[in-house]
């Protein structure tokens, strides 16, 4: 039998957490390793390098669903290049879409700072919560 590293060895080796490692195995993204007569679980260098790759996929915020797809088809022995190229079609262009609203939300801010900027702080009677109600929520 290989020598296999425990969990915490491979979630050092890896960059996910213990716990994460985990939950990965109760979603059934990552398989159940082999057991130690023990009961400890075994991670083999095969499973180190899916233990890494979830790592980076994660790191790249593909959802788990996702993460599912490519490494159910990377176990089957099939290429998943179509379903990782989607994947980082679609996550760039929601984080582009992101950054869109949180320029607009930027913005606004600028805006409402400057209004607010000579505002006297004689509450209730003026004061920057007035300019807050009076902006347009978009």
């Amino acid at each position: 039998m290989e020598e296999t590293l425990r969990i915490g060895t491979a979630a050092d080796r890896s960059g996910l957490a213990a716990s994460a490692i985990r939950y990965y195995e109760s979603l059934d993204i990552l398989p159940s390793p082999e057991r130690s007569a023990a009961g400890y679980r075994g991670y083999s260098e095969e499973d180190l390098s899916l233990l890494r790759f979830v790592a980076r996929l994660r790191a790249l915020d593909f959802p788990l669903s996702d993460v599912r797809e490519i490494v159910a088809l990377r176990r089957e022995g099939k290429a998943p290049c179509d379903a990782v190229r989607s994947t980082i079609a679609r996550e760039a262009a929601a984080i582009e879409a992101r950054i869109q609203d949180l320029r607009r939300v930027q913005d606004e801010l600028i805006s409402l700072e400057e209004k607010a900027k000579d505002l006297p702080d004689n509450w209730p009677t003026a004061c920057i919560c007035d300019v807050l109600e009076s902006a347009s929520a978009t």
